[in-house]
């Protein structure tokens, strides 16, 4: 086993590293500390999240430099505040003890004056994020000329959040003689074009397999309909006793008004994203990571950066936009050798994408069915009785109180005494009939399952009265419905379109929406009247996706960004 202090790490480095505890490295830094340690070639290093990278560049750097001025000779730049503040405290604890080194975060979100006096008054390691380190270059306040080091951390996230001009801007204000380290989950196209920009025949570090998943990470799925979403998250939740983690959705407003959801259905949960303040998300933080809060409902931004070792589980309640970072999202949990759990919520129309994904990570990503209410009882209370089992009895209770609650018991016998505690913690499940509906949906009923027009019960088969002889295509079928807001985000299915008609497949709950907002329009001067069928759509063109606009036939569905 390797240890720190056979690395060649400075004393006062490592007496920094014994108050936190570090004994045995990492992976990522067993490999790249002796590297930096020795060599001035440039380093690329790919990890997964979690892996302990921050220590990685940090401790070399603090390892060689001056610290008997005000220079600025180190600079590190990544995607979020959070990271930039998360990576910027790690570094001052590794530092405790080297004297007169200094440590500034720059980021958004704050007052920029704050940070400029900061700046002024000297600095030798600079952390900031892309925005506003690029401000303070052009406010002549950040000088990056004489840097030693330059790192990149994250720089797939960077790239992917659209932060390429902002590094190339600030990238060409860093000398050459610098030394590069690009540190990334995941090594994609932008990101090797990154590197082949701007660094020197660097020297590459890979732990374990390109793009893939963390090992202590197990992977399921659970499949419902999509207006069942929420009701099966709750489903999850309470069939896991104990949950902490994180649950990722993919805009803001599905964030708040999810978080919201929970809190009123009793769920400890809180919402982070981009619109809440600094000082909010500082106080959510704290309360998470001391677990007051279990469930932390975020989108993919707000999550970069947060580091929490111990969190039991992922979930996804949508999809990320690119599958690609479904890696940044389970490598949340299963950290510091702990085992975690990254669970889906997909519908069937997205069953595709869990095998893509699963194509990425290198696992299988097992199907599970959304418990009923029997199954999160016996989960529920199989996990107090092992509770009860496990607690230590202390002397909280003087035996004269004691024995006066057994007498006031002793009527009752110990069968009947047990249903009665149980009925009192869990009598709410019991009652919930909610619980006794099968929220499994079947991966291949909007495509197969046909009676009569209606899919399966699901979906409803509309004929409008124009056609191709009318100059409608499938581009026009969505310009119709895209043109009333109130029908944004239906689901629609197959559509067939003849001379003179087309048939549409919708979901079954919004087809009287559509009757009612599109019957009597006007396309094209023709009044259009739209009637309930049993006529098959016939082939598909519309693939059984959402309805959030559409580019053109070869290119298929473009996914508004909301």
């Amino acid at each position: 086993m390797t240890t720190f202090k056979e690395l060649g790490l400075h004393p006062d480095v490592m007496k920094g590293l014994d108050d936190l505890g570090f004994v045995e490295p990492s992976p990522i830094q067993e490999q790249a500390i002796p590297f930096l340690l020795k060599s001035k070639k440039d380093l690329t290093a790919l990890a997964q999240t979690g892996t302990g990278k921050t220590a990685a560049f940090a401790l070399p750097i603090l390892n060689q430099i001056k610290a008997d001025g005000k220079e600025l000779q180190a600079f590190i730049i990544c995607p979020t505040r959070e990271l930039c503040l998360q990576i910027s405290q790690d570094i001052k604890k590794f530092a405790k003890y080297c004297k007169g080194v200094t440590v500034t975060a720059v980021y958004g979100g704050e007052r920029i004056e704050f940070q400029i006096k900061s700046l002024r008054s000297g600095a030798n390691i600079v952390v900031g994020t892309p925005g506003r380190v690029h401000d303070l270059i052009r406010r002549k306040i950040l000088k990056l000329q004489n840097i030693k080091w330059l790192v990149l951390d994250e720089a797939d996230e960077m790239l992917d959040m659209g932060f390429k001009d902002d590094l190339d801007a600030i990238l060409s204000e860093t000398p050459e003689t610098r030394q590069t380290m690009l540190f990334s989950a995941t090594m994609s196209k932008s990101v090797h074009a990154i590197a082949r920009q701007y660094m020197k025949d660097a020297e590459e570090i890979s732990i374990g397999t390109k793009n893939v998943g963390a090992e202590n990470v197990s992977h399921e799925h659970y499949i419902v309909q999509g207006r069942d979403r929420f009701e099966a998250l709750k489903r999850i939740l309470d069939n896991l006793p104990g949950v902490y983690g994180i649950l990722f959705c993919r805009t803001r407003n599905e964030t708040q008004e999810v978080a919201d959801k929970l809190k009123q259905a009793n769920y400890d949960a809180e919402a982070m994203h981009g619109d809440i303040s600094q000082g909010m998300r500082t106080k959510i933080m704290d309360r998470f990571k001391r677990k007051q809060i279990r469930l932390l409902v975020a989108t993919d931004v707000a999550a970069r950066g947060i580091d929490v070792n111990d969190l039991t589980h992922v979930i996804n309640y949508n999809f990320p936009d690119q599958n690609e970072s479904y890696t940044h999202r389970s490598g949340r949990t299963g950290r510091a050798q702990k085992s975690g759990v990254s669970i889906i919520i997909a519908t069937p129309r997205e069953t595709r994408r869990i095998r893509e994904i699963e194509n990425i990570i290198g696992k299988k990503i097992e199907y599970k069915k959304v418990p009923n209410g029997e199954d999160i009882c016996r989960k529920q209370i199989d996990n107090f009785l092992e509770e009860v089992k496990n607690t230590k009895i202390k002397d909280t209770i003087s035996e004269e109180y004691f024995s006066e609650i057994s007498e006031k018991l002793k009527s009752i016998k110990k069968d009947e005494l047990v249903k009665y505690i149980l009925a009192s913690k869990f009598g709410h499940l019991f009652g919930d009939k909610k619980n006794k509906y099968n929220l499994n949906a079947d991966a291949q009923s909007f495509r197969e399952k046909r009676i009569g027009g209606v899919s399966g019960g699901d979906t409803v088969n509309l004929k409008f009265s124009i056609g191709k002889r009318h100059g409608l295509d499938v581009k026009g079928v969505f310009g119709l419905i895209n043109s009333k807001k109130s029908l944004l985000g239906i689901e629609v299915g197959k559509i067939n379109i003849a001379p003179e008609y087309t048939i549409v497949s919708v979901e079954e709950r919004r087809a009287g929406d559509v009757l009612k907002h599109l019957n009597g329009t006007n396309f094209r001067g023709k009044k259009l009247n739209i009637t309930i069928t049993n006529e098959s759509a016939g082939f598909s063109r519309g693939g059984g996706e959402r309805n959030k606009g559409y580019k053109g036939k070869k290119e298929g569905f473009r996914k508004k960004r909301y």
